[in-house]
């Protein structure tokens, strides 16, 4: 089956209760049984079944189900946000002593998130671009973890996903991926090499700005060293599966950053559009981002434009695509606010994703807690604009900001 196709009609799509083509909401905490001991064998993951939401929810389920169909995993983790999916999927592991390498131009929340982990004795070094070279230089025998983003948001630079996994394999590291701006629909990283997927549901894969969600999908390939890897130690008798038995039955249980089942049911609703939406939305923002780039006053980023280093990258890793994010500095603040401020139908707001366009002021707002270098290696300077395109028509979406850039 084809993209479209797989969503409505994969492997993870069941025949729901009384019939329903959809999930039913199984707004429930707790979840009853007709003896003792079939409900100790639930508590004990010795019989399937749900005892309590927060550690499992028939709802939630169905989404996990759905979206590691399409990520091409080997069982996924639902949870209450994006930046609850990274936290997560990192104290899943790791422990204090233990080091990082990570992307320097990452998303302004994840920058924050790696430096409270600082705060705990897990180290960070960043990178300023995800290359083996600059990666490989900063590996040591406290190296636990490599994690980007495969388009950064909002510098857009693309991650070449197989020669950072062949090099993290090199040296026995996972290799984690935030994969928010792609989506399954542009890019699967498993099969490109990556060994764990973190997605911030709350984006594209809700798609209406209705929900706050994120998803944790474990390739299950990845060989662990549990001499190395002190923090799955007690699970080394799950072998590569251990990553995902500790994720699903202590550190989202005790974490309890669980997805609500309104919410996996809005995901699940959204997943069905996915590739449809994403379709519009890559076309608009290339529509847009060309565009714009004939005005010269402009510098328009966008990885298909003509030039951009990341092209040749977006055919061949990104299906020929080049996301639904662009930026463009106007050439100082003030420009930046007008033009902002001229617009008719983008909405001024934060996230991306939405059906809606989206337009943000980033340095003033998602990178308040940055550093100025933080700021520039992420491609956020004092006049930029970052463009989220949505689903609208693509010459209402140019004639917009044409005008608000003409005055």
């Amino acid at each position: 089956m084809k993209f479209n196709t797989r969503l409505l009609h994969g492997r993870a799509v069941k025949r729901y209760a009384d019939g329903s083509t959809l999930p039913q909401i199984a707004q429930a905490n707790a979840f009853q049984y007709d003896s003792a001991e079939e409900l100790d064998r639930v508590f004990h993951h010795r019989a399937p079944g749900y005892a309590y939401s927060r550690v499992a929810n028939p709802t939630v389920a169905a989404f996990e189900q759905r979206i590691n169909e399409m990520d091409g995993g080997s069982g996924a983790v639902a949870c209450s946000s994006g930046m609850a999916a990274i936290t997560l999927t990192l104290l899943n592991f790791l422990r204090s002593g233990d080091e990082l390498i990570v992307s320097g131009g990452l998303y302004g929340g994840s920058i924050a998130l790696f430096e409270s982990l600082a705060k705990f004795g897990i180290a960070v070094k960043y990178v300023r671009c995800m290359t083996q070279e600059e990666i490989g230089a900063l590996i040591s025998g406290r190296t636990r973890a490599i994690f980007g983003e495969v388009l950064s948001n909002p510098s857009l630079e693309i991650m070449n996903i197989r020669e950072v996994a062949d090099l993290a394999h090199r040296n026995g590291l996972p290799f984690i991926v935030d994969a928010t701006t792609v989506t399954p629909y542009l890019v699967n990283p498993i099969v490109w090499g990556a060994d764990i997927v973190v997605h911030s549901t709350t984006k594209y894969i809700t798609g209406s700005g209705d929900a706050i969600g994120g998803a944790i999908i474990d390739g299950g390939r990845f060989d662990w060293d549990f001499d190395k890897f002190r923090g799955l130690e007690a699970y080394r008798n799950f072998g590569k599966a251990a990553y995902a038995v500790k994720l699903r039955t202590e550190t989202l249980e005790n974490m309890g950053s669980c997805m609500a089942p309104m919410t996996a049911f809005l995901n699940v609703i959204g997943l069905e559009t996915l590739g449809l939406r994403m379709e519009r939305i890559c076309g608009n923002a290339k529509a847009l981002a060309e565009a714009l780039n004939e005005i010269p006053e402009l510098h328009v980023n966008y990885p298909l434009l003509t030039g951009n280093p990341c092209g040749e990258l977006a055919l061949k890793q990104l299906n020929g695509q080049g996301g639904g994010v662009l930026t463009f500095r106007a050439g100082s603040r003030e420009n930046a606010y007008r033009i902002i401020n001229g617009l008719k139908y983008a909405v001024r707001a934060t996230s991306i994703g939405d059906t809606r366009t989206l337009v943000i002021h980033p340095e003033s707002t998602l990178y308040i807690r940055s550093t100025r270098e933080q700021r520039e290696i992420a491609g956020v300077f004092d006049d930029t604009v970052r463009v989220s395109v949505g689903i609208e028509d693509a010459g209402d979406l140019i004639d917009d900001f044409i005008g608000a850039i003409r005055g």
